[in-house]
């Protein structure tokens, strides 16, 4: 065997040996990984879709009361689903840098 096969090996070892260190503090610190993540999810489902349904709603009434050439409706229901998107965008980057962190 030769010396840079020797490293590579003993590079690989390192990298197999902290991927697995790294499983195994995941699963000490996280014993509901599933339910975690499905709450996570939850919180970013319900973070997108409130303000869109608040746009829409907002939007249906400004319809009625103060009718234009163009959609109330349609025009809060997009700005309140780009809100939703940049909370939901907050809550994901917020949760990785929480994930890389204890690393």
């Amino acid at each position: 065997m030769e010396p840079a096969d020797q490293n590579n090996e003993s590079e690989f070892s390192r990298n197999v040996f902290e991927m697995e260190k790294r499983k195994l503090k995941a699963l000490r610190e996280n014993k509901s990984g599933v339910w975690a993540g499905l709450g996570m999810f939850g919180m970013v489902g319900w973070s997108v879709t409130v303000p869109a349904l608040l746009g829409a709603a907002a939007g249906i009434w400004l319809d009625r009361k103060f009718p234009q050439s163009f959609s109330w409706t349609l025009t809060l229901l997009i700005a309140g689903l780009s809100v939703g998107c940049v909370i939901g965008g907050y809550w994901v980057t917020k949760e990785d840098r929480e994930m890389h962190k204890k690393n």
